[in-house]
């Protein structure tokens, strides 16, 4: 079937896929562009496909077609994709060794490239803060790139998770500019989780109590600090080694 008006009740609700309260009740999300779909499709998530209507390309799952004007309606981009997709939400699994933590990311591009870093550098779980930025934002989505779907990706209380890695005997690390241990000394465990703190106030302090060892990246003193995302990539780069 080939939509048309941006008025119809299935099209309005697709909409509001691109809200976070709407997303949470219907358990769906909605991607764009053909790498990220074609991600969802490869790793079974993919409930639907949205097609521009003169485009050809087929998967094997429900299908709709659009027109232009709907197809921008849809989209959050100034030049929409003409592949659009709607999926489930992802299950969260038991959590494995080799774990990221991230306390109130707030910036949705830094979590997308954090979720990307994860799994080129096979981190298994990545466990974010109840206060961290939607998973399902649509920035977030785009910067992840698909990887979103190949990681076990858990929300919870960083708090009672972290007291329960250290009851099963993780090595938790925290992050720290001043005071940590530099990458190089660090030796390599078997089970370990790293805490990344929030863009502007960094880890708290709480957590901070609760971890065995801390951090550091060796930079020049000229620069003072390291966007999260970029650090959070170095970290699991010299752990992965």
């Amino acid at each position: 079937m080939l939509y048309t008006s941006t008025s119809n009740p299935k099209i309005k609700n697709i909409k509001k896929l691109n809200t976070k309260k709407y997303r949470d009740q219907n358990k769906e999300f909605l991607i764009e562009g053909e790498h990220l779909v074609l991600e969802a499709y490869k790793n079974n998530v993919l409930k639907e496909l949205i097609l521009e209507e003169n485009v050809n390309f087929s998967l094997d799952v429900d299908t709709i077609r659009v027109s232009n004007n709907v197809l921008k309606y849809l989209s959050e981009l100034d030049n929409p994709p003409k592949i659009l997709g709607i999926c489930s939400k992802l299950d969260e699994k038991k959590y494995g060794n080799k774990i990221v933590i991230l306390d109130d990311i707030q910036d949705p591009g830094n979590l997308g490239t954090i979720i990307r870093s994860c799994v080129a550098f096979n981190i298994d779980t990545l466990v974010l803060s109840k206060n961290t930025v939607d998973l399902y934002n649509p920035k977030v989505l785009r910067s992840t790139q698909g990887m979103i779907f190949n990681i076990n990706i858990i929300q919870d209380d960083v708090v009672s998770f972290v007291k329960n890695l250290i009851n099963d005997n993780y090595v938790i690390f925290g992050t720290k500019v001043n005071g940590g241990k530099s990458l190089k000394n660090v030796e390599k465990c078997e089970k370990f989780a790293i805490i990344m703190g929030n863009e502007g106030s960094g880890v708290k302090t709480e957590l901070l109590n609760l971890c065995s060892d801390f951090l550091y990246i060796d930079i020049n003193n000229k620069c003072e600090s390291l966007n999260v995302a970029v650090a959070t990539s170095i970290i699991l780069y010299e752990l992965d080694k």
